[in-house]
């Protein structure tokens, strides 16, 4: 799940033969016309908006194992954290009334049940997980390892986001949401966070044996993933919950010597906005689907004066900042149409690409930001960057969302919400791109949903419409007890009963 991007900084320049975009045909301004779509309120749009991307975790996750797609319609395999984001949609229909309360607990209770069920062990194949962890990605036939992707620890906990939810949403006196309770707590607790800690003597993993921190995953072919949680970035939620475990907590030292040990090197102004810089939102997201850090602080924020909740209403408007001034000249980008983070993307394309009379490269799948640390944009506007957002900055980011709505139409916008991604500056007649199409007038636009960029939109905009996802949590004792062990204090969190 987390992105080193260091090691996928962007090309500026290809090294093949110039290409240039071909003139737009009658049927092609015709077949752009007909893609419009019928203007809608605020409060429509998001209804319409918050139903749709329901409907994608309700529809396409299969019921018989709960495996979420990690992308639609191609669904290569599932995502232990798309399925996270299901669990969680479940409770958000509804509660919304798309759907009936005792059909989203059904489902809830066969999806927790496969996953208490299914095989653990440390063979190389054969297994969905290892020690509580779960692996990144698993196959659709049988809900077991896919390929050999890792074990991981970050994955594993925004599945557990929405196994948490699940257990502190279902709370009725009835056997199908008692067994939901029941079941959510065998899995959670039987993560063995510890085994996952990185070992300072040097008897666990040897290449980090300063870092203190919670290793990223592992492998059993080849052992432990060489980076850890450290630094800030989407692993909070990581810590939260390693600390708050009733059976493998790890102490504290893992969050203040670890995840938290050098964040001041991450805080910087970026178009105006200070505070803790990670380029792509989804590190500004992710765990704040699940806990509510409005005037909650650790002992960081207490010294800078803010909680993370405002770091990532400045991460946004700096986002937004950058894509109204649009320094690389991109075409399309805006105060209204803008939003980096991890997507797919129109790469896989040969040749020199000249926008506004600049060589150009364009990469596929890849983990898009910028902030002052690093810029890495290769023109291709994600719209779960502001979906994602939407609590923290209302007032940009619904307006971005019904931009890109209006403008991209139905080639977008269309029955599960908005497609991943898209690319306003490819707009290259016959360039192939294995991930989307290329229109000659609106550009490239991705073929998938992802399930990790659709969670988000979904969860977050209830949050901001109604707190739902965010009072559910703070009832769990788990986050509670999580954050009061790591120092968190003020707000919400101060009524909560101590541990």
């Amino acid at each position: 799940m987390s992105f080193r991007l260091g090691a996928l900084a962007l090309p500026l320049l290809a090294l093949t033969t110039a290409c240039t975009a071909a003139p737009l045909s009658a049927a092609a301004k015709d077949d752009s016309a007909a893609a419009a779509l019928p203007p809608l309120t605020e409060a429509a749009f998001s209804e319409e908006l918050s139903e749709r991307t329901f409907r994608y975790f309700w529809d396409t996750t299969d019921t018989k194992r709960c495996l979420a797609p990690d992308r639609w319609p191609s669904n290569p395999f599932s995502s232990i954290a798309a399925t996270g984001f299901a669990l969680t949609a479940y409770g958000i229909g509804a509660e919304r009334g798309y759907v009936s309360r005792s059909d989203a607990a059904a489902r809830t209770r066969d999806c927790l049940r496969f996953y208490w069920s299914a095989p653990q062990g440390a063979e190389v194949a054969g297994t969905s997980g290892y020690k509580g962890f779960f692996y990144h990605f698993l196959k659709n036939d049988d809900g077991t390892r896919f390929r050999n992707t890792e074990l991981s620890t970050v994955d594993t906990s925004l599945l557990l986001g929405g196994v948490l939810f699940a257990q502190s949403y279902y709370d009725r006196d009835d056997p199908v949401e008692a067994e939901i309770r029941e079941l959510a707590e065998k899995i959670y607790t039987r993560v063995d966070w510890r085994w996952a800690l990185r070992d300072t003597t040097g008897t666990q993993a040897t290449n980090l044996p300063n870092s203190h921190g919670i290793t990223m995953g592992w492998k059993p072919e080849a052992g432990w993933e060489p980076h850890d949680w450290v630094g800030y970035n989407e692993g909070m939620l990581v810590y939260i919950l390693a600390l708050a475990s009733p059976t493998h907590a790890v102490g504290k030292d893992a969050w203040d010597k670890g995840w938290a040990a050098n964040l001041e090197k991450d805080w910087g102004r970026f178009y105006g906005q200070e505070h803790l810089q990670f380029e792509p939102m989804f590190g500004h997201q992710y765990s704040h689907v699940w806990v509510d850090f409005r005037g909650i602080q650790d002992d960081f924020m207490r010294r800078k004066g803010i909680d993370y909740f405002e770091n990532s209403r400045r991460a946004t408007l700096a986002q937004r900042a950058y894509g109204a001034d649009n320094p690389n000249k991109w075409v399309g980008y805006s105060a209204d149409i803008w939003g980096w983070t991890a997507s797919d993307g129109p790469g896989y394309s040969e040749g020199i690409y000249r926008v506004n009379g600049s060589p150009r490269a364009f990469n596929g799948y890849m983990a898009r930001g910028v902030s002052a640390i690093r810029v890495v944009d290769d023109g291709t506007i994600v719209p779960t960057a502001a979906g994602g957002s939407v609590p923290f900055a209302p007032e940009v980011a619904i307006p971005a969302l019904m931009a890109m709505r209006a403008k991209y139409g139905a080639k977008l916008y269309t029955r599960y919400g908005f497609r991943d991604s898209f690319n306003p500056s490819f707009t290259f007649a016959g360039a192939e791109s294995y991930d989307g199409k290329v229109d000659p007038k609106l550009g490239w636009i991705a073929n998938d949903y992802l399930g990790i960029d659709q969670g988000p939109i979904l969860a977050m905009m209830e949050n901001h419409r109604s707190g739902f996802v965010w009072r559910v949590m703070r009832k769990n004792p788990h986050i509670v007890r999580g954050l009061q062990r790591i120092g968190f204090t003020g707000g919400w969190l101060d009524k909560a009963p101590a541990e």
